[in-house]
């Protein structure tokens, strides 16, 4: 019986071996007739890969074509009620007002269409596309269009004109490749495989343009970052990707060797104490755009290799930077709707967050509260670490609550817990934190708030200033925007002797096993020794920001070339 019901999946397993195999060959079959197409133009004496474009006149971007035209556009007409949408009016051109001025253009072909002695050929550069027209008769060598494929590139010379229709266009009197493709391009629907995506992403920004949107609005988000922090008199700096410790962050790092020093080195994980350093040097203003490399798991939120920004402000606290962050993100996401204001439309309309209203919590009071509505007692977390406590009881009451608690990771991580500051940060991962969108929310009740997370205990924040009104707390905050971590900021710890204390409890720690903790580092202790003044500091992760504003749900949809594991030949 077990061989008959393995038989569907043997002919499935055959279907699909079958299916790829024939893909194969006949993709094999159109890279032979492309590359003859090639060896065609070989012998013409033509360069099917030529590299002599900058001679004679200068190309036009697509972009600018469509502009010259912007007074020609064609008035809107009234349609009759269900009749089928036409083109939009901003994208008709009334052919009475095109003057057939001459452009020189090129681009990658998207799509080629023929009817007897008229083809239409699609281009795209990087600012847009546009149409060619390519008329017998019109066009030099017309039979040579043959020769063309999806996914070359070419140049066009011609006179622009507009179809009835209104499409604007170029009447090509020449056409000649540029760049031969071996290998055609996927349809609008066939390239859809995740993985695909990812390891091919130079075929991705082709196949799917609202991906190129996604990374030119990572771009403009940096732009803006930069532009923020510049017009408030911030240093841009670089400092060190290999370090000799461990230090800036609780993390795995990964490890390299350096031959001709004979001396193991880690990459970044942060790069937070060289930039106090520069701090203590007198640069009080100071930030870095920082390619940073962390040895942990890969998730829909985590890289290995990831992009934060952090800064530093002298004579400044945590709570200067929770103002500066409210300013800095309202300020990058309108500079995204200028850059890219359709493409923005799209994304805020799809929102389930506001950045109107940040919401600031103590983690004490979001514990407190957080129990409260979940109908549990004030004093779950030592219960839980003390192994006195009714699970199920709990479980059913902040399930009828509509909070689905983690209660076996939640008492795991109670019981590892060594101090009373460890065991109130479990508490908030396990009760606060996967809660915070459905507990913070603006007045009218449709979107969350972004939640400041304060006041974090002081045995969680090596590098942070212990709070003056309490001790056992660290001046600190933490961002989450719709129940994703966005930034990490505090009170920066300046006292030299409270410094070395924290250093050497980190490095107890991993002399018990703890792997994510910071090497002893007597350089930076040296350099507080010399005074640094009064800061604050701020890292965020650049991918996490990107990821919030143009609506992406894994990070490796805004990272353009993530980590994957290598191809093999199935």
């Amino acid at each position: 019986m077990s061989q008959q019901k393995d038989r569907p999946n043997d002919r499935k397993t055959e279907r699909l071996a079958k299916d790829a195999a024939e893909a194969a060959r006949a993709e094999e079959t159109l890279i032979a007739t492309r590359k003859a197409k090639a060896a065609r133009l070989r012998a013409r004496g033509e360069n099917p890969f030529a590299n002599d474009v900058t001679a004679g006149e200068p190309l036009v971007e697509l972009a600018a074509v469509r502009a010259r035209f912007d007074g020609a556009r064609a008035a809107a007409e009234p349609r009759l009620e269900g009749a089928a949408p036409d083109r939009p009016a901003a994208d008709r051109y009334d052919p009475a007002r095109v003057e057939p001025l001459p452009f020189r253009v090129a681009g990658r072909v998207l799509f080629v269409r023929s009817f007897g002695g008229v083809t239409f050929v699609r281009l795209r550069d990087r600012t847009g596309e546009l149409q060619l027209i390519c008329e017998q008769g019109s066009l030099a060598d017309f039979e040579r269009l043959e020769e063309i494929d999806l996914g070359d590139f070419v140049e066009a010379h011609g006179v622009a004109m507009a179809t009835q229709k209104g499409e604007l266009s170029i009447r090509a009197g020449r056409l000649r490749l540029l760049t031969k493709a071996y290998r055609p391009l996927p349809t609008k629907t066939s390239f859809k495989d995740v993985e695909s995506r990812y390891r091919m992403r130079y075929v991705d920004l082709v196949a799917n343009p609202h991906v190129a949107g996604v990374f030119r609005a990572r771009s403009a988000i940096v732009a803006a970052l930069r532009e923020f922090l510049d017009a408030r008199g911030f240093l841009e700096v670089e400092t060190p990707t290999m370090h000799t410790l461990v230090g800036g962050a609780a993390a795995k790092p990964f490890k390299t060797h350096h031959n001709a020093l004979d001396l193991e080195l880690f990459m970044r994980i942060a790069p937070e104490l060289f930039l106090k350093r520069l701090v203590v040097g007198g640069f009080e203003r100071v930030y870095e755009i920082a390619r940073c490399y962390r040895n942990e798991g890969l998730s829909t939120r985590h890289n290995p290799e990831f992009t934060m920004l952090e800064y530093y402000q002298a004579y400044a606290t945590y709570e200067t930077l929770m103002d500066a962050t409210e300013a800095m993100l309202r300020h990058v996401d309108a500079r995204l709707a200028e850059r890219l204001p359709a493409e923005h439309a799209a994304w805020a309309a799809g929102r389930a967050f506001s950045l109107d209203r940040f919401a600031r919590v103590p983690m004490a009071e979001g514990i407190a509260r957080a129990l409260a509505k979940a109908g549990l007692p004030a004093d779950v977390p030592q219960r839980v670490a003390a192994d006195d406590a009714p699970i199920k009881e709990w479980a059913k009451a902040a399930k009828a609550s509509g909070r689905e608690i983690d209660w076996t990771n939640f008492r795991s991580g109670a019981k590892k817990c060594e101090s009373p500051g460890e065991l109130v940060f479990c508490a908030y991962e396990y009760v606060v934190e996967p809660f915070l969108t459905k507990d913070y929310r603006t007045e009218a009740g449709d979107k969350s708030v972004p939640v400041f997370i304060i006041d974090y205990p002081f045995e969680v924040s090596p590098l942070a200033r212990k709070k003056d009104s309490d001790p056992a707390l660290v001046d600190r905050f933490e961002l989450f925007i719709e129940g994703r971590e966005l930034c990490n900021a505090f009170s920066e710890l300046n006292d030299p002797e409270d410094q070395d204390a924290r250093f050497r409890a980190q490095v107890a720690k991993k002399s018990r096993g703890e792997e994510e903790t910071m090497d002893y580092d007597a350089d930076y202790v040296r350099a507080l020794e010399h005074g640094l003044p009064p800061t604050a500091g701020f890292g965020m992760g650049i991918d996490r920001l990107a990821m919030l504003l143009t609506g992406a749900t894994s990070i490796r949809d805004v990272i353009l070339f993530p980590l994957l594991r290598p191809e093999t030949d199935a």
